[in-house]
């Protein structure tokens, strides 16, 4: 039980969130890179086509056999998934559970403290569930704020983000 994580209070959905499986999440970030990385507004739409534009320039040149270099591409991918440090933002969680229009505060509850943060700040935060391949020491995840300003000491032991 001490490895899920409740989304209660004013919500119109509590939701209970298992960071296991987030490993299988597309939405996951590379923890390593992503406060040091420029952070860039992406569209989504203009991304898609490049996308498909590449996989068809691909089929044109190459026919729509798999040239031999996939197979590396997908076993570092594998490497990358088994040794890697990530995260999962919180917004999408947030915004499922439906906050009622009263609330305006995300108190996070871990074992030893509870720290309160504006509701619009805490659709900001990213949650870290994995480090080096594992899953992260005093966990279940451990929150950092987006800004990157709690790297260092971010807010461990978490169990229940409880909207006010």
């Amino acid at each position: 039980m001490e490895k899920i994580i409740l989304i209660t209070g004013q919500v119109k959905f509590p939701i209970t969130l298992d960071p296991g499986v987030w490993i299988f999440d597309d939405r996951k970030i590379d923890l390593t890179t992503h406060f040091t990385a420029k952070q860039e507004q992406v569209d989504e739409l203009l991304e898609y086509t490049k996308s498909v534009s590449k996989h068809w320039d691909r089929e044109i040149m190459e026919g729509s056999i798999y040239p031999p270099t996939l197979k590396t591409e997908k076993k570092f991918i594998k490497e990358k998934v088994l040794f890697g440090t990530f995260a999962i933002p919180f917004k999408p969680f947030l915004d499922n559970a439906e906050p009622n229009q009263s609330a305006n505060v995300v108190v996070i509850k871990s074992l030893n403290e509870e720290v309160e943060i504006p509701l619009d700040k805490a659709k900001d935060l990213i949650l870290g569930f994995s480090a080096n391949g594992k899953p992260v020491n005093n966990g279940p995840v451990h929150v950092y704020f987006g800004d990157g300003s709690n790297q260092k000491n971010p807010i461990i032991n978490v169990r229940e983000f409880l909207i006010r």
